[in-house]
């Protein structure tokens, strides 16, 4: 007895046997039960999907002996004729081969015929996107009013070809990809029922390599028994499809967390020895990455918790700002790989990448941005600390607690002299003016929150009435749209710590974010060497705010170079003798000294 493979033999034969299209079935067994059957059908989606096996579902339920019903007997004439192809009045039609105007034609002319055994005649165009122009006009007409025995289904795995004039005649059904869930659940039941030992594991590998085709799975699970003599194990099928294991993968994150560069290589140097897929190493490894940063942002998005266990120290282990990084190098060295020397070349620059760049955080210096955290391992938290900040404890692991144990008598790193903090200035004990450019020096938080320092800057002590707002803005250095939101305010009053502003109606935009305003009263801390509090209320400016100031200075600035143009002698000839015209707008007044 000849051997049927699994895709043919486990074909579904009616709508309940059908696996992931919910949608479509649900659909067409309505319109069946109450027999609104429409006169063209559209199947969309990629192979392996369905979309035959619903053609010829949907023919038998048109023609069973039965009636019209979406619960076909499959076993009158009819219904075994169609599954076995057959059926006189069921033809599939390969738009591949098939694709003139001539076959279409063809085609045609026998729909005008009544049914021989069917109810319905049905014509199954299966790649109809393959047809050309003219078939695509040929059957125009008779795909609007065909016959009252006249059904067509149309199948396509790229719609966007099909003409809007054939799309606006048929209902359309996009047909969904298989979830890999749904995958896994069929293999299981076709082995239980074939008898064939298998392990979970590997039906998930079968299911990731199918990409949600049930046929392309059922072509694997083929491969599979075969390669395994009877048995589906997960290494054969790991070794079967060239997959990159999980050990592989959380190598990679260990090599990255201890910044080992020699590991990483090793790893590369292992998946080449036994010819793996390094474009489906990095696909993998970037969906790893993914995988830990969902754990890091919402842990509850992993559902199975032996996997989430198993990603949360690596959660706690890397930055954010790192695995978002890290991601991107993935899924950009995966696209180089074409044009790398060769695949490993190119897989093992991008490990590199990965350990040569990590994102400097804020405050970090030079010599050890990047630098490795300890893996930690997740313990619950005592009742105790549950009001701090961090409800876990993070507990290095030992392995690396020893390795970081051998760098503790490392001196600090020295730090350029640019890069290192500035030392505080002493206070000078001399008055200056307020305008003058205030101290650079930033009291630590929490510092001269209560009292001002012994010796304040002259800043400090200066009466209200010595205060320029504009001097101030100025000494400070603020820019962007702080210094818009300062520019255009007014002081209405200090009282000790407590800068009141008034801002302009017309740019009470500026105030919308609170980060302005809390940006603004930070550089004035650091400007009066203490901590200041500023309230802004929006209303009209009473007095001349900085940004008019500045705007009056600069039309002072432009006419005064207008009226020294005019009276240039060289610019005075040029008009006499060619009746030129000085275009005001376009002076631009020299800024400092003139070049």
């Amino acid at each position: 007895m000849s051997y049927q493979v699994l895709a043919r033999k486990w074909r579904p034969r009616s709508f309940a046997t059908l696996v992931g299209q919910e949608h479509v079935v649900r659909a067409l067994t309505h319109a069946l039960s109450t027999g609104r059957l429409h006169h063209a059908y559209l199947f969309t989606g990629t192979r392996g999907v369905g979309k035959t096996t619903i053609s010829r579902i949907l023919a038998k339920s048109l023609n069973c002996e039965q009636g019209i019903t979406a619960t076909p007997c499959g076993q009158c004439a009819a219904c075994t004729e169609i599954d076995t192809g057959r059926f006189v009045d069921y033809v599939e039609m390969d738009a591949a081969s098939n694709r003139g105007v001539d076959d279409m034609a063809a085609l045609l002319e026998k729909a005008a015929y009544a049914p021989s055994r069917g109810r319905y005649k049905v014509y199954m165009i299966d790649e109809v996107h393959m047809l050309t122009g003219h078939a695509f006009n040929a059957m125009l007409k008779t795909l609007e009013e065909p016959p009252e025995h006249m059904k067509f289904i149309l199948a396509t795995t790229d719609p966007q070809k099909i003409p809007v004039t054939v799309l606006s005649r048929c209902l359309q059904f996009n047909l969904k990809q298989m979830p890999q869930t749904h995958i896994v659940e069929h293999l299981s039941n076709i082995l239980g029922q074939e008898g064939v030992t298998f392990e979970p594991g590997a039906l998930r590998h079968i299911a990731k390599g199918a990409n949600g085709s049930m046929r392309d799975a059922l072509s694997l699970l083929d491969q599979a028994i075969a390669h395994g003599a009877g048995k589906v194990e997960e290494q054969g099928v790991r070794d079967m499809l060239g997959t990159v294991g999980e050990d592989h993968l959380y190598a990679l994150l260990d090599a990255l967390h201890g910044e080992d560069a020699g590991s990483l290589l090793g790893v590369a140097d292992g998946m080449a020895a036994r010819s793996l897929n390094f474009d489906s190493a990095l696909q993998e490894f970037a969906v790893l990455l993914h995988r830990v940063a969902l754990t890091q942002f919402a842990p509850q998005a992993i559902a199975d918790p032996l996997e989430r266990e198993r990603l949360l120290p690596y959660a706690a282990a890397f930055t954010p700002e790192f695995l978002q990084l890290a991601y991107q190098i993935c899924i950009h060295s995966r696209d180089e790989l074409a044009l790398a020397p060769d695949e490993y070349t190119g897989f093992t620059m991008g490990l590199l990448r990965l350990h040569a760049f990590r994102p400097a955080l804020p405050g970090a210096s030079v010599a050890v941005v990047g630098a490795a955290r300890p893996l930690p391992v997740i313990a619950a938290a005592p009742a105790a600390e549950a009001v701090r900040p961090e409800p876990v404890v993070v507990t290095p692991a030992p392995e690396v607690a020893a390795a970081r144990a051998l760098h503790v008598a490392e001196p600090e790193p020295v730090l350029p002299p640019y890069m290192a903090d500035p030392e505080p200035a002493a206070p000078d004990p001399a008055p200056v003016a307020a305008s003058e450019e205030p101290s650079s020096h930033v009291p630590p938080d929490g510092a001269g929150l209560e009292t001002a320092p012994a010796v304040a800057p002259a800043a400090v002590m200066a009466p209200e009435a010595a205060l320029d707002w504009h001097g101030i803005i100025q000494g400070c250095g603020v820019g962007g749209m702080v210094r818009e939101l300062a520019q255009n305010c007014e002081l209405l009053e200090r009282d000790g710590t407590l800068l009141h502003l008034r801002l302009a109606a017309t740019h009470r935009h500026l105030n919308a974010m609170p980060s302005n305003a809390n940006k603004l009263q930070e550089v004035l801390s650091a400007y009066f060497g203490q901590a200041m509090r500023v309230t802004i209320e929006v209303g009209d400016v009473q007095s001349e705010t900085p940004a008019q100031r500045d705007d009056a200075a600069r039309r002072l600035a432009h006419a005064e170079a207008v009226a020294s143009l005019e009276t240039d002698p060289f610019v005075q000839e040029l008009v006499e003798r060619f009746d030129a015209t000085l275009v005001e707008s376009s002076v631009k007044p020299l800024s400092g000294e003139n070049p």
